[in-house]
């Protein structure tokens, strides 16, 4: 007994410093994960000086909402470079802000590190520049060189300052694909496709060695639109003849050949520009309009995103309105299931919406879509809900951004009213599926597939098989029917009918111009007028806010970022990773495939998807 008591007291002895340990290592770990959330939650707000300028500085590509991806930003955060998306809503929020701030004495547009974008979303930016210069205060645009992108906002400022070394690059819009059918045939691999709409070329790209004669009807099209869009704003802006643009890359090769290869003096001399200054100069003329900051001896600044901190840190303490518009943001390739932002998720999407269906303070509920469309099953999904706020009595306005197309105008097709861009690509109403299988190429390598099944249908979707017939049969059957599904959603959503929709339905792809003209949209604007048009439909007479709901950042994956981000510099400060930034480049194309890979997820294998995204400029 007393053995027993005693090996009792040194089992007790020993668990007590176990859970001693325990409990010492739980309160680690707390505090761990509280100081991440700290650093990660942390955010000081930004004192606006009295005079300083506004600098707007986008970097990559303008997107309606920016895409999720915690490796990839503490990648980005570990090697120091810069973000690749800017959301368009933030820039246009700074902009109209700064417009009746008093502190705010001008804009400046550095425009070096802005990627190609789609036009739409830069004529919303473009008009809110304009009318932050209707206050009388100047907008200066700056850069080393410009392209056809960040020239099209460059042109809109007051002036426009480029290096005496740099150029203004622009060549017109194009739409090219690569069209794999030798390839393919090569591989001996058998791609099955069924599809339903004339124009609906995304599958050409497996059946053809070129561009069909309907997608190049099409194409030149709302490509023509494209190009005589960004025409007109940028001679009106620029007060230049309505040919100039055209002239100038007409002649350009010798015209630049006269020049004696300086661009810098030939933009100059077209009046695309309005001086030659470097940067320090350009620094030196602003500071004159504004002051001088003391310590970085240039003019006094303050950044778009600390100056959104400020101005949205100003707002949280006034009382909001009780009735809002709720602003859905609706953004990338349509699939299944829940997904980040950046994507369209079935499920994911269709929360969002019934959260604003059920949250009394909600009167109305604007759709931002920005997408080329995807899967049909999660496309219905979306749809449905669309229709459940309409019947809960609040009125649902889409507002297209650069492109709703095929999905994204499936789910668009439910709304009350519909705004889209004069260059916003949609309808491409269609329906494709694609199976490869591999049975040639197996047998290049000496396997063979062989065996029995019960019924016709067994084995049906081995891709190492060829097709039977009744598997042919059954896909058509599905596209067709599915292509009849959605000519009826949008004849009911339309208010046409179905043989009206058709007409103008068979994949083809429309501009915003012409989409309004064959009353697939009801009015040409951006998201301000959606906005307008969702609160007068839901009778909203007195002051009313405006929400964004959108999924949120998971603390799972806020958390992951903070520790990879975190890791990732304390290994390149060690000397473990010499060459992170080639490593996050490195990744891209594996990164890239992965995602072309995973996109399609649609449970039938039933797509409505449109190759319409923004094309090259």
């Amino acid at each position: 007994m007393k053995f027993t008591a005693a090996v009792g007291r040194v089992l007790g002895l020993v668990w007590r410093i176990l859970d001693r340990i325990r409990k010492a290592l739980h309160l680690l770990l707390l505090l761990l994960i509280f100081g991440f959330l700290l650093a990660a939650l942390h955010t000081s707000i930004p004192i606006v000086p009295d005079s300083a300028a506004l600098v707007i500085a986008p970097r990559g590509e303008l997107v309606e909402q920016a895409a999720v991806d915690p490796l990839r930003r503490a990648l980005g955060e570990a090697s120091g470079a810069s973000a690749r998306q800017t959301r368009l809503r933030d820039v246009i929020d700074a902009i109209e802000a700064a417009k009746g701030d008093p502190r705010i004495k001008a804009l400046v547009l550095v425009l070096d590190r802005l990627a190609p974008s789609g036009l739409s979303k830069l004529q919303e930016v473009g008009a809110a520049i304009r009318d932050f210069r209707s206050s009388g205060k100047p907008v200066i645009a700056t850069a080393n060189s410009l392209d056809q992108t960040q020239y099209y906002l460059a042109a809109q400022a007051n002036e426009v300052d480029l290096d005496p070394l740099g150029s203004v690059s622009i060549d017109g819009f194009d739409y090219y694909r690569m069209y794999l059918k030798t390839a393919i045939d090569k591989l001996a691999v058998d791609v099955n496709i069924f599809r339903a709409g004339t124009f609906k070329s995304y599958t050409d790209e497996y059946s053809r060695t070129d561009m069909g004669a309907a997608e190049r009807t099409e194409s030149e099209a709302w490509l023509g639109t494209l190009w005589s869009e960004y025409q007109r704003d940028v001679t009106r802006a620029r007060g230049l003849p309505p040919d100039a643009i055209q002239d100038y890359v007409n002649t350009e090769p010798q015209a630049l050949q006269a020049a004696n290869g300086d661009a810098a003096r030939l933009a100059l001399q077209r009046r695309l520009v309005t001086a030659l200054l470097t940067r320090h100069q350009v620094d030196r003329e602003v500071a004159k309009r504004v002051g001088t900051n003391a310590e970085t001896h240039s003019y006094e600044a303050i950044s778009m995103n600390a100056y959104l901190v400020a101005v949205r840190a100003k707002h949280w303490f006034h009382s909001k309105p009780s009735d809002r518009v709720a602003v859905i943001v609706a953004s990338g390739d349509i699939v299944d299931g829940r997904e980040p932002p950046g994507k369209i998720g079935g499920e994911s999407t269709s929360d969002l919406l019934r959260e604003a269906e059920y949250d009394p303070a909600v009167k109305a509920v604007v759709m931002r879509v920005d997408s080329p469309g995807g899967s049909l099953f999660a496309s219905e999904q979306i749809l449905r809900a669309v229709l459940r706020v309409r019947r809960a009595g609040k009125p649902v306005v889409v507002s297209m951004s650069s492109y709703a197309a095929s999905g994204g105008y499936y789910i668009s097709s439910g709304a009350n009213e519909i705004f889209a861009s004069p260059t916003t690509l949609t309808g491409s109403i269609g329906v494709f599926a694609v199976v490869p299988t591999f049975q040639r190429t197996l047998a290049k390598f000496g396997v063979a597939v062989d065996g029995i099944g019960t019924t016709p249908l067994a084995g049906m979707g081995r891709l190492d098989r060829p097709l039977s017939d009744g598997e042919k049969q059954i896909l058509q059957s599905s596209v067709d029917h599915a292509y009849a599904q959605f000519l009826e959603r949008v004849a009911q959503g339309r208010r046409m009918s179905v043989a009206d929709v058709e007409k103008i339905a068979e994949g083809r792809v429309w501009s915003g111009v012409d989409a309004r003209h064959l009353g697939l949209v009801d009015h040409l604007g951006g998201l301000k007028r959606a906005i307008a048009a969702a609160a007068k439909l839901a009778h909203l007479r007195g002051p009313y806010g405006v929400d964004t709901i959108e999924p949120q950042i998971g603390l799972r994956d806020e958390l992951l970022m903070q520790l990879r981000s975190q890791a990732l510099v304390w290994g390149r400060d060690a000397g473990w990773l010499p060459g992170t930034p080639f490593a996050a480049t490195a990744l891209d194309p594996l990164v890239k495939s992965a995602r072309e890979l995973a996109r399609f997820n649609d449970p039938r294998g039933i797509y409505a998807y449109c190759w319409c995204g923004a094309p090259a400029d």
